[in-house]
């Protein structure tokens, strides 16, 4: 699919959920381990649990389960003696939770310490949009597709509704490769628009000691998707190179 597009139609499914998985805390109370989601992009459930990750500024080490792929789908029957997903396990405490109200409600007491919103909670209203904001990519089902498996887990700077990161989840969805997710949700006015035109007129300056504080010092602007190849040494902005990147080094 023509890159330009393939935008158009992930800017098409972020309108679609009223750019839900933009925002993200100022407080953030981040777990000493990382927390772990069985996790497939294109799922509605899954979609509002990643959402609910970005409001909370939570990163997770995302477990891919595409359509008809079987990497990890021990992994997963272990841990919850099922194939669902969205499934969620913190080994912080040992616990693990299935279905997207359950672990939106879990994650939400316990590193929030206040009850999930009712806007994040899945609704009637809320799954058709979810369900929606899949169908507009026109990819259908992300199955899986033949990979190379890497020895450690990638690392991807996003946000739930960044279009370009949509692509980057994608194709590691379909690829069946593990990753850190460390989402960069936007925490104040200063930081919306895209990074070289924001809204807010002057010298881009994020919350102080923030993850957008640390990354703008470490490589000079703030913008997602960002891929770090720990396997490679390689590290990357743009979505396109990215995509071709991923392709290229673990695609069969």
């Amino acid at each position: 699919m023509n890159h330009l597009f393939d935008v158009l139609l992930s800017t098409a499914a972020s309108t679609v959920r009223g750019w839900r998985g933009t925002s993200g805390s100022k407080a953030v109370q981040l777990p000493q381990r990382a927390l772990m989601l069985f996790d497939r992009e294109d799922d509605a459930e899954c979609r509002l649990v990643r959402e609910a990750l970005t409001e909370l500024n939570l990163d997770v080490s995302i477990i891919p389960c595409p359509t008809k792929g079987n990497r990890f789908a021990n992994d997963l029957y272990a841990l919850s003696g099922g194939k669902q997903v969205p499934y969620l396990y913190d080994p912080n405490i040992d616990f693990g939770s299935r279905g997207s109200r359950q672990i939106i409600e879990y994650l939400f007491l316990q590193y929030r310490g206040i009850p999930a919103p009712a806007a994040m909670l899945p609704s009637l209203s809320g799954m058709l949009r979810a369900g929606l904001a899949s169908a507009v990519r026109l990819t259908g089902k992300l199955d899986a597709v033949a990979s190379r498996e890497p020895e450690e887990p990638l690392v991807l700077y996003s946000f739930e509704s960044s279009p370009f990161a949509r692509l980057v989840r994608e194709r590691l969805c379909q690829l069946e490769l593990p990753y850190r997710l460390i989402n960069l949700g936007k925490q104040q006015w200063a930081d919306m628009g895209p990074a070289a035109m924001r809204i807010k007129p002057g010298k881009y300056k994020p919350l102080p000691n923030s993850k957008r504080d640390e990354f703008l010092k470490k490589y000079g602007k703030v913008q997602v998707p960002f891929l770090i190849d720990p396997n490679t040494g390689v590290e990357m902005f743009e979505s396109a190179d990215i995509v071709s990147y991923l392709d290229h080094t673990y695609g069969r």
